[in-house]
């Protein structure tokens, strides 16, 4: 008892068309034999984009920014190895927990200059990683502004000159939340 009804010229031609496409699991592949023509097969061109990529809030036609590359390491290796597993103690440290960026910003430059003038060759700065909680406000208010603006200051003079290295803390000597400076030796 087969419900199966008969299939219909044009019916038969796409299935032969799918059928040409499959490739067999294995075993031989049987082909049923058909009266019907067959349908010239189509090429296929990839369609082209509509509009051409962007990133959200770019502008069209501007250039992309190359991404900066990865800071060199500038320090000795094995020093560097020992500093990210936390083996290496630093000399002194400031934190900058509840100061303003008007506040930290010459703190910071005094803490390193003195550091750098007493031939100490590890701090650690510690920033914290910012408050989260909701954002109610009109303006949406960034969370962790000491720990995104410290190292860009530390990149500007007069630190730049004295900086050797600057890498994230070991957690036990406060991980996200702070940083280790690795100063140059002082002459």
């Amino acid at each position: 008892m087969s419900r199966r009804r008969p299939l219909g010229p044009e019916e038969e031609a796409l299935w032969d068309a799918v059928a040409r496409t499959a490739k067999p699991m294995h075993g031989p592949v049987f082909k049923p034999e058909s009266n019907a023509p067959r349908l010239p097969a189509v090429p296929k061109t990839p369609a082209e984009p509509r509009i051409a990529p962007f990133r959200l809030g770019e502008k069209p036609g501007t250039p992309r920014p190359t991404p900066a590359p990865p800071t060199a390491l500038q320090m000795d290796a094995k020093a560097f190895g020992k500093l990210t597993r936390g083996k290496l103690a630093p000399e002194a440290r400031i934190d900058l927990h509840g100061m303003t960026l008007a506040e930290a910003h010459p703190e910071l430059i005094r803490f390193i200059l003195n550091a750098y003038g007493k031939g100490l060759r590890l701090v650690l700065v510690i920033t914290g990683k910012g408050k989260p909680g909701l954002d109610t406000s009109v303006m949406p208010r960034r969370t962790g502004v000491l720990r995104q603006q410290m190292p860009h200051w530390l990149r500007q003079q007069p630190l730049a000159s004295v900086i050797l290295q600057v890498t994230e803390a070991h957690l036990r000597h406060g991980g996200h939340g702070a940083f280790y400076v690795y100063l140059r030796r002082s002459r």
